[in-house]
């Protein structure tokens, strides 16, 4: 097949990269370059900004596509621009959603394609659900060939996925794990997660591309296995060999206390706090054989293992590290005044 991707090199997208590139098929890249040596040589890229259309079309010309995959996406006018530069030059198009798109908190914790999207915690999934809903009408109206992905945590070895950190990623909470230090973790610890290996990811993904099941959907593409975020946090100590001291705090008020474009409204309100557990079915008969094969243990080991061998990712966040020794200063503190 004859693929352009919008993004590509990014925590999902770089691991469908490998995998179709590794398989044959005609892969374009389209994107600004950032991180174009760690793409396969037998991929080409197209090195433009795609709100830049006139540079995108003198590189693409007349060219059309099996599917285009959308990865950077994040609001209407982005969609609406998509559609201008593609209708009629691909036979799909994939956009890449959200699962945080689905209602918080969901009329039932077990989550299929059917449930409602409605995020009222967080702005991010609200322009996904707009994109979508932009993209369904332009199926319905114009014929416009989409297919839907909403993806939930996904990761890879280059960042060990957790739920408290803070810009700069989750190096600073590894840290504190190995200095024995408290971490943070949302609630009590006991709602229900799904983290998923990119390579799974993209297994799924890649089962998607000219699939005529495909056409006019949605599907979410997860990991069956569901971990409490204390298995989470434990899983980690036990790839760096520490038992990590878990500090319990709610998460409306890890929401309430925490600097604003930390925006932990959205990424635990309207997220990570809420049980889920994700049904993936209908991705299942529409690839059959598809089967996420990495447990979070083994994939989070070959994160910290990854990561410890790379210091350049290592990166530390001493506004976080002293914000969570006052969060935790404070909640001592009030345990005292209440006795």
């Amino acid at each position: 097949m004859k693929i352009l991707m919008i993004g590509g090199t990014g925590t999902i997208s770089s691991a469908i990269t490998r995998q179709l590139a590794a398989n044959g098929h005609d892969l374009w890249l389209l994107n600004r370059g950032t991180r174009k040596s760690e793409v396969p040589e037998n991929v080409r890229q197209v090195i433009a900004d795609i709100d830049d259309t006139e540079a995108v079309l003198r590189q693409i010309g007349n060219e059309q596509f099996d599917a285009v995959c959308e990865f950077i996406g994040f609001l209407p006018s982005q969609v609406e621009r998509d559609i201008r530069l593609f209708k009629g030059r691909t036979r799909q198009y994939v956009y890449i959603s959200s699962a945080s798109a689905y209602n918080k908190p969901a009329a039932s914790h077990v989550i299929t394609e059917g449930t409602t999207l409605a995020n009222p915690y967080w702005e991010y999934s609200r322009n996904k659900i707009a994109c979508e809903e932009l993209l369904m009408k332009e199926y319905r109206e114009e014929g416009f060939p989409v297919t839907i992905v909403r993806p939930s945590h996904t990761y890879c070895e280059r960042s060990v996925p957790l739920s408290v950190h803070g810009l700069k990623g989750s190096w600073q909470v590894v840290k504190r794990m190995m200095e024995g230090k408290p971490v943070l973790v949302h609630g009590d610890g006991s709602s229900l997660w799904t983290l998923t290996w990119n390579e799974d990811f993209a297994r799924g993904f890649i089962g998607l591309l000219g699939n005529p099941k495909a056409i006019g959907e949605a599907f979410q593409i997860m990991s069956d296995e569901q971990l409490t975020w204390n298995q989470v946090y434990e899983c980690v100590g036990r790839a760096l060999h520490v038992t990590p001291r878990l500090y319990h705090v709610s998460s409306d008020f890890l929401a309430a206390v925490s600097p604003k474009e930390w925006d932990f409204t959205g990424n635990l309100l309207g997220d990570k706090a809420v049980t889920v557990v994700f049904d993936c079915t209908k991705l299942k008969r529409a690839v059959p054989g598809f089967q996420a094969t990495v447990r979070f243990d083994e994939g989070v080991r070959r994160c910290v293992d990854y990561i410890l061998a790379h210091p350049e990712l290592q990166v530390e966040d001493p506004d976080f590290d002293a914000w969570c020794d006052r969060v935790i200063e404070a909640q001592e503190n009030v345990k005292q005044n209440m006795i």
